[in-house]
């Protein structure tokens, strides 16, 4: 296994970084290569060249590009030997200084084999720039042409007179196809030449039925049969596999339908093209139709993809399907007839016009389509826009904000799109509807895609809480995104020539602060620090478990070691992971400078943390284990990193102290050295006490304790007279103290106990209340008691007199 894996991370650095290791390729014909490159120059720099000849000029000049990136790598060894020899001699010496005759003898020898050794290398350098500038010059000419082509205003489409061309154009073509399959059917179709081909039309044909009709309805009810049969955890991505076939089946159906149509060899030029097409608009139509069931299913099997009302829901699915209907009318007129395709010369591959379609006609029949589509589009995107951020799952919020915006720009799309077409910008009314349509279906994919990345890892943790939101879907789920960029490049006119370009630019890397970064050196760097990381982990573990232990350090002491050692492996790894990045560390300087203004400004108490913590690992003042007191906190040390000291309080709460503050502030260490502790308990007595006989019990009772120490024995201090009783102080010397609590506990109970036998009252707080001036107190009160009789009287008189009216 471990072969395995090491043999895969060796092919793919190989892959990465092969042109700098392609040692022995052979040199360009660099006299060939300037004859092309002139050639290419004068032709890329006219205007007259034909756009095919550019993509041949192209694909040629990006053959010699790649033969100049491989021979970059020649003689790669011998320079840097050559180089490690000349920095052996030591720095060249200054303007106007000396060094010894044998030594600059020796230096100016081997910087002219430098130089024999590295001629090679940078004409392979002067010539790749020199062709990678052709390969620009000539896609940036290509894409000048197809924006004045996606510009190209034709005739509106509202003039009266473009529909009368649009139904003399329609009459012509059914004409015409009628007229073609008649004489082709009556030259084909007789017994004889039919004869041989029937069991192969008739096969082909009852397949293609059977599956289109049959096969199709039972592959659309077969998830919700098989997910009654599996287990709840593994129903999703089960279903999920099972509903591909809703586009697999259909699709053999339409090839085998397509078969048995041409092996009747009774279609000729005017229908061939329609027959070619249909492959293409059945995985438009089966494609939307799986893609609306998933998306907006009636009902749901596991869970809602997206949180719709089930009238919304409804209404989504019969609008994605309706447009996927008008797309692949589209897609099968442009593939047949219909000269106007939009994209079809930004790709790079002209469309064929088999039919001669008049352009009037043509401006029609896209303004039709588009406006339908549009109409279609706009009604969806009314009900993507109305979604709210709300699921029940953590993810779910991120993609109805992200779909409520697709129904945001799918209105103004519409809307530019009829508006384009209508002043007769075709292609631009064609670029801005087909696409988008596209960009939805592929976000609505996505959203799939991340969900049954989920639903396999719930799958393969059997149900375990929190499996679906965890990192490792989160991560593939954004690797789909990110992968799904040149797709959208595409969807959106990108050539596969423009891609391998991007590709190119992506491979050759970027320059920051005088370091390059390329793929190549990003995954070297990753694969040598993961290995370090990995070694680093090992010998922690190795040192943790099998070899500290035997040792006489304690706790704390080993995990210093064990810390200590991880950070040294990090920084060495990352050394040893720049280094064979082919990152020059110097180049690093400017960016340690900065670094050490931010440090000095912004990150001074990090630094002054991390330096604590440096000095709690080597001092050891407080270790693991360790019971503490800094400032109102109190607990046991549970974790010391070089930033903080994690410990747990005695209510099992987990505290977090900056390592500055075990440094500057009073720490209080229970049990550094020695577990043993003094427990201090007051009590009071009541005046007329046997103070003898009080100290004589509470001495009793401290001994009887397991954990009071003899030496130092417990002691009873008679410690003063009080306002309430004689006071009396025990201390008791503990062998543990972290059992404080329980000893003091128990003595308590105890002194009650025996205080209660002998007779010893606990005394408490007794007040006695002196009136200085109690007459003025009977006075008050009777002057009271006096104006609330007249109070009453006067009520009594007023109730009287209301009775008497």
């Amino acid at each position: 296994m471990i072969r395995a894996f090491l043999a895969v991370v060796l092919t793919v650095l190989a892959l990465a970084m092969s042109p700098a290791w392609a040692q022995d390729a052979p040199l360009p014909d660099y006299a060939r290569w300037d004859q092309v490159a002139t050639q290419a120059e004068q032709l890329t720099g006219n205007p007259d060249t034909a756009t095919a000849q550019l993509d041949s000029i192209r694909a040629d000049i990006v053959d010699w590009r790649r033969r100049f990136e491989e021979a970059q790598g020649v003689n790669r060894e011998r320079i840097a030997t050559l180089e490690t020899q000349i920095a052996a001699l030591g720095p060249a010496p200054a303007e106007g200084a000396t060094e010894a005759e044998d030594i600059a003898t020796r230096r100016a020898d081997l910087q002219k084999q430098l130089s024999e050794v590295q001629a090679p290398r940078l004409a392979a350098v002067e010539a790749f720039s020199r062709a990678d500038a052709i390969i620009r010059q000539i896609d940036d000419s290509l894409a000048l042409r197809a924006a004045s082509q996606m510009a190209q205003q034709s005739t509106s489409p509202l003039l009266p007179a473009n529909w009368l061309a649009a139904a003399s154009e329609t009459r012509r073509l059914f004409s015409g196809i009628a007229e073609n399959t008649g004489q082709r059917i009556a030259e084909r179709a007789t017994w004889p030449e039919l004869k041989p081909r029937l069991p192969h039309v008739l096969g082909y044909l009852v397949t293609a039925l059977v599956l289109l009709t049959i096969g199709r309805h039972w592959v659309e009810t077969l998830p919700r049969r098989i997910s009654t049969r599996t287990s709840d955890y593994s129903r999703a991505a089960v279903t999920f596999v099972v509903s591909l076939l809703q586009i697999i089946l259909p699709m053999v159906g339409i090839y085998l339908l397509v078969s048995a149509l041409t092996a009747t060899a009774v279609f000729g030029p005017w229908t061939r093209p329609f027959l070619e097409a249909l492959p293409g608009a059945g995985v438009i139509l089966f494609g939307s139709a799986w893609l609306a069931r998933q998306l907006f299913p009636g009902q749901s099997i596991n869970y809602d993809t997206i949180n719709m009302n089930p009238r919304d829901r409804q209404q989504a699915r019969w609008l994605t399907n309706a447009v996927a209907l008008v797309f692949a009318v589209h897609y099968v007129a442009s593939q047949a007839f219909l000269p106007l395709s939009g994209l079809a010369e930004r790709s790079g591959s002209l469309q064929r016009i088999p039919l001669d379609f008049a352009e009037e006609a043509a401006v029609v029949y896209n303004f039709v389509l588009i406006t339908v589509a549009a109409a279609l589009l706009f009604k969806l995107g009314n009900l993507l826009r109305r979604l709210k951020p709300w699921s029940d799952r953590a993810n779910a919020a991120y993609r109805h904000r992200v779909l409520a915006w697709a129904g945001k720009l799918t209105r103004i799309v519409s809307i530019l799109a009829v508006a384009l077409t209508s002043l007769g910008f075709v292609n631009l009314g064609n670029l801005a509807t087909w696409p988008w349509l596209q960009s939805l279906a592929l976000i609505g994919l996505l959203v799939l895609l991340q969900d049954f990345i989920a639903d396999v890892f719930n799958m393969l943790k059997r149900g375990q809480e929190g499996a679906r939101e965890g990192l490792a879907p989160l991560l593939i789920g954004f690797a789909l995104v990110v992968l799904s960029v040149p797709v959208f490049m595409l969807i959106w006119g990108a050539s596969v020539n423009e891609l391998a370009e991007y590709w190119v630019r992506f491979r050759q890397g970027v320059t920051l602060g005088g370091v390059r970064l390329s793929p190549g050196a990003v995954l070297m760097f990753i694969v040598v620090f993961a290995i370090g990381y990995s070694i680093t982990r090992g010998v922690q573990g190795a040192l943790r478990n099998s070899v500290l232990p035997k040792t006489k350090l304690d706790a704390g002491g080993q995990n210093a070691v064990v810390s200590g050692i991880g950070y040294v492996g990090i920084v060495l790894a990352a050394m040893m992971a720049i280094s064979s990045a082919g990152i020059n560390l110097s180049s690093l300087a400017i960016v340690a400078g900065a670094l050490s203004v931010g440090i000095g400004f912004g990150l001074q108490n990090i630094v002054q943390n991390f330096v604590s913590g440096i000095i709690l690992l080597i001092e050891r003042p407080v270790g693991v284990g360790d019971w503490i007191s800094v400032g109102t906190q109190q607990g046991t040390v549970r974790r010391i990193s070089v930033r903080s000291t994690q410990i747990e309080t005695f209510d099992r709460q987990q505290v977090i102290i900056p390592n500055g503050d075990l440094i500057t502030q009073q720490v209080t260490n229970w049990t550094r050295g020695s577990l043993m502790g003094r427990v201090t308990i007051n009590v009071s007595v009541a005046y007329g006490s046997d103070t003898r006989r009080v100290a004589e019990i509470l001495r009793e009772i401290a001994e009887d304790q397991p954990t009071a120490t003899i030496d130092p024995a417990p002691f009873v201090a008679f410690s003063g007279f009080g306002a309430d009783g004689l006071n009396f102080s025990m201390y008791v010397v503990v062998t543990d103290v972290n059992g404080k609590g329980s000893v003091q506990n128990e003595i308590n109970h105890r002194i009650v106990e025996r205080f209660a036998e002998e007779g010893i009252e606990i005394p408490y707080a007794q007040r006695d209340i002196w009136l200085r001036n109690p007459e003025a107190l009977r006075n008050a009160v009777a002057e009271r008691a006096r104006l609330r009789d007249d109070a009453e009287e006067s009520r009594a008189s007023a109730e009287n007199e209301t009775i008497s009216r």
